[in-house]
């Protein structure tokens, strides 16, 4: 290559890694792998050594990450927080350690510390006589954003420290998003219609730079210190790798600097360790490697540092890395490929489950043709198309998901994916609610679903039939002797005894409590349907004030929407249910078979205690059903209803109580259990 060429070369290479590292830093949009953009990096670095005078002060090689947002005050750091060199085999971590060693002396005794490199967002904190002042992003290693009110809501970071502290202290570490805190938002954002989040880096970088610090603290973002120094110390770096100086001659390590955060109330990563050679760090690397999907966060490397402080400020730093640190880093688990089509899977609950087709990629040794693509609002709202070159990412066993396209590949070619109208597996119609994120089968027979449905209708909140558990419903659908819940009534002792492990015994009480709970009456019945958005409460409403079946079946949506707590999504959901053919067949059916689905229309008392007032049950009382809730509250003339409103006037919460809980304390609802219920009911 000319010094002309290599001069191109590297426009191109800067014009492409500034690109990158504003979509990363900033955008939280990463267009590139990770992989992707150490190998742009790697090939600059090597041209401006081959080739000096191409080194410009701007160039990425010099700084870290990208200008900080203008939404945010500007934070400057009182030290550059600068950035880590990268190695990625064993090889490349003894010549890290020759290097460490010849600038040391040959004397000189080195060891290391060894600490997990956490994929989250670098901040900077600064206390004052113990109390947080103030915290910043890394930014561009210079000037990061402050965002302290969202800094305030992590509690990780602690707002004061543990006595004794320096009068003036900076400590620097990783905001991260736990992976079960990052599936609970995920399942969260997609109950409530939004997009899910690619990763759960993407969305602890987003928390931090939320404009409304309530936000943040929905995010349960965590945090690991590890990097101590006192304010007026001179010197250091950034990074994970950041340790510095600690301007404190009682801290003569990286590892007391570790246990001075410590003690002073900071978490700190459980998983360091001390290497008295390289031999031992690159052991503990290829633990880590193969070890990192038992952490509930994610880790993409490990960061290596010389234990002893006055070594690190011997060997200094040269451009934008410290010698004395560096980063070996995993295999990539993400990768691009193209995106072949998008095909339709139906869940067991009849969700319709998009899924992307790909060219087979290799990603963390693994060949993957398929990801999720979650639901229809992640592909709109990261615009994937078929035929797209996109950004795939596999963690662990967890299935692999297409991140979003790369923009900039597009041919112009590329389709725009429409979700179906009918089921792909039974034709029937698909109910997708306003400001729902998923789209369901209405088929309550359908056979993607069957098991579910199956197991639902048998389980102790629908029909109660004893001895008929989840592994005789799965042994029962999968061998094909109950294809819908109305079969479960043609059920008999021959073909019972073909089922594994079924004895006569076994086989006689499950016969007789299949009978038995032919006269569990309408409500169970309406539970067991598995009816959208109809539970036990909902089922008790509508069976209490229709009486039957057939009265619910026949009823029009504003039929429906005069009970008490029945507003239009669930009176169209009950619609669509009864509309579908098939599922009228099955009613039939079970009606045959003798399960009774009429009953009485009860009538609330007009006198008593809880006259006119209107209550919501959720969660699991300690001595009492919801339905001996329910009619010890109608004996005294109060209502139960499925749903929290304004015109709640009390919602009787057990444990592990749900959104209704949630809802009416956002509006002011009385709250009481069962003790408080029974306060109520009790004469005055």
């Amino acid at each position: 290559m000319t010094e002309r060429e290599a001069r191109a070369r590297a426009d191109e290479l800067r014009a492409q890694l500034e690109d990158a590292n504003y979509r990363y830093y900033v955008l939280d949009d990463p267009a590139i792998t990770d992989a992707e953009f150490d190998a742009l990096l790697r090939e600059l670095i090597e041209l401006e050594t081959r080739y000096p005078d191409l080194r410009t002060a701007d160039s990425p090689t010099q700084r870290v990450g990208a200008p900080p947002s203008e939404r945010f005050a500007p934070y400057e750091h009182a030290r550059p927080m600068l950035s880590l060199s990268n190695t990625f085999n064993a090889d490349e971590l003894r010549a890290f350690d020759e290097r460490v060693r010849k600038l040391a002396g040959a004397d000189a005794p080195v060891s290391y510390v060894c600490e997990l490199k956490i994929d989250g967002l670098a901040i900077a904190l600064d206390y004052s006589d113990g109390s947080l002042e103030r915290g910043g992003t890394r930014g561009d290693g210079r000037v990061g954003e402050d965002v302290t009110p969202n800094l305030r809501t992590i509690p990780t970071i602690p707002l004061r420290l543990r006595a004794p502290y320096p009068a003036f202290i900076e400590v620097r570490g990783e905001v991260y998003l736990r992976k079960s805190d990052f599936e609970h938002l995920n399942a969260k954002r997609e109950r409530e219609g939004l997009a899910v989040f690619a990763n759960p880096r993407n969305a602890a970088s987003g928390g931090v730079r939320q404009l409304d610090p309530k936000l943040t603290k929905e995010r349960r973002l965590s945090f690991f210190a590890y990097a101590v120094a006192l304010r007026q110390a001179q010197g250091d770096t950034g990074d994970s790798g950041d340790t510095g100086d600690s301007g404190d001659t009682d801290i003569a390590t990286q590892w007391e600097a570790l246990e001075a955060l410590r003690a002073l109330g900071f978490h700190v990563n459980e998983n360091i360790r001390r290497a008295a050679s390289i031999d031992e760090v690159i052991a503990y690397c290829e633990q880590w490697e193969a070890r990192r999907d038992e952490l509930d966060y994610e880790i993409d490397g490990v960061v290596v540092k010389v234990d002893d402080l006055a070594t690190q400020e011997l060997l200094g730093s040269v451009a934008r890395d410290p010698r004395w640190a560096t980063s070996f880093k995993f295999k990539p688990r993400e990768a691009r490929t193209t995106l072949t089509d998008i095909v339709i899977t139906v869940g067991r609950t009849g969700t319709l489950n998009p899924n992307a087709v790909l060219e087979p990629v290799q990603i963390g040794g693994v060949t993957v043709r398929n990801a999720t693509l979650h639901n229809a609002e992640y592909i709109a709202s990261n615009d994937i198309r078929i035929g797209d070159t996109v950004l795939v990412t596999r963690a662990g066993d967890v299935i692999p998901r297409v991140v979003g396209p790369i923009l900039s590949e597009r041919t112009g070619d590329e389709r725009v994916f429409a979700m179906p109208d009918r089921c792909p597996v039974c034709d029937s119609a698909v109910d997708h609610p306003v400001g729902e994120a998923m789209s369901r089968c209405t088929n309550a027979a359908c056979p993607a679903q069957v098991f579910e449905r199956v197991r639902h209708f048998a389980s102790r909140g629908a029909m109660d039939i004893e001895g008929f558990g989840d592994v005789l419903a799965e042994q029962l659908t999968q061998l094909k002797l109950v294809r819908d819940i109305a079969d479960i009534y043609a059920l008999d002792a021959p073909t019972l005894a073909s089922v594994p492990r079924m004895g006569e015994k076994s086989i006689a009480n499950l016969l007789a409590a299949i009978e038995g709970s032919k006269t569990r009456g309408l409500a169970r019945v309406l539970t067991g349907l598995g009816i959208r958005f109809v539970g036990e409460q909902t089922a008790a409403i509508l069976a209490a004030d229709f009486g039957s079946v057939d009265a619910i079946g026949g009823a029009s949506s504003e039929d429906l929407q005069r009970s008490e707590g029945i507003g239009p999504e669930v009176a169209t959901s009950v619609r669509l249910f009864f509309d579908q053919e098939a599922n009228r067949e099955m009613i039939e059916r079970l009606r045959a078979a003798g399960v009774v689905m009429e009953g009485a229309v009860r009538r609330r008392a007009a006198e008593g205690a809880l006259a006119g007032k209107t209550f919501v049950l959720t969660g699991t009382l300690p001595t009492m059903t919801r339905d001996e809730a329910t009619e010890l509250i109608e004996a005294q003339g109060g209502k139960v209803t499925g749903s929290v409103s304004k015109k709640t006037d009390y919602v009787v919460a057990g444990s592990e109580a749900g959104s209704k809980l949630t809802k009416a304390e956002q509006l002011g609802v009385a709250v009481i259990d069962e003790e408080g219920l029974r306060a109520l009911l009790a004469p005055h």
